[in-house]
């Protein structure tokens, strides 16, 4: 009995997740209520909770699937990339930017969620977080192999917070940033002038 018990309750999970999914790429993380999740998923609103601490839980379960998408597209990119370093920092920003604009809401739902260092986020969050980091690691450990770990960490995530900067001002067509049409080349002439005057240097 324990057995279908779990299994019931992990395949509520799972319909739950689905649903909310479809509703953030649909219209957006706000649109999340446990009246319309129950009412999708054949629940009662009381059965959420006995599957999630709250929506906030439910959401963070759809960012984990979302950072996983984009984890996938970025890795690809590089499949099909030029062995040079700097270039396939390229292909993975424009995969990113791809990315974005295709799942316009599921990519800003990574983001808007209030979840802080502060907060006790669950491993497997931080690990789908930590292997998007590593593919832009990769090749910036080729470019600069001489310095250590928390530096290359550190220079990792400086340049997908710059890239990031980028993609958020051209998606939502900010007065500060660049034609959607020229975010590609915005993203090569940044990378290709940071890595270059950093290897040089």
């Amino acid at each position: 009995m324990a057995g279908k018990a779990k299994a019931r309750r992990e395949a509520l999970r799972d319909k739950l997740v689905e649903i909310a999914e479809t509703t953030i790429a649909r219209d957006g993380m706000d649109a999340i209520r446990a009246r319309d999740l129950a009412r999708e998923a054949g629940c009662a609103i009381g059965a959420i909770y006995n599957v999630f601490a709250d929506i906030s839980e439910i959401v963070v379960a759809v960012n984990g699937r979302t950072f996983r998408k984009l984890g996938k597209s970025v890795a690809a990119a590089v499949q099909g990339a030029p062995e040079d370093p700097i270039e396939q920092l390229i292909a993975m920003s424009y995969a990113y930017l791809r990315f974005a604009t295709d799942n316009p809401k599921l990519w800003r739902t990574l983001f808007d969620i209030q979840m802080s260092t502060e907060q006790e986020v669950p491993a497997w969050y931080l690990e789908e977080l930590d292997h998007l980091f590593a593919n832009i690691a990769r090749p910036l450990a080729r470019l600069f192999p001489k310095i250590d770990e928390d530096e290359l960490d550190l220079m990792t995530r400086t340049l997908f917070s710059s890239v990031h900067g980028i993609v958020l001002l051209g998606v939502e067509n900010r007065i500060s940033g660049v034609p959607r049409d020229r975010l590609e080349q915005m993203i090569a002439l940044l990378l290709r002038n940071i890595t270059t005057k950093q290897t040089a240097s």
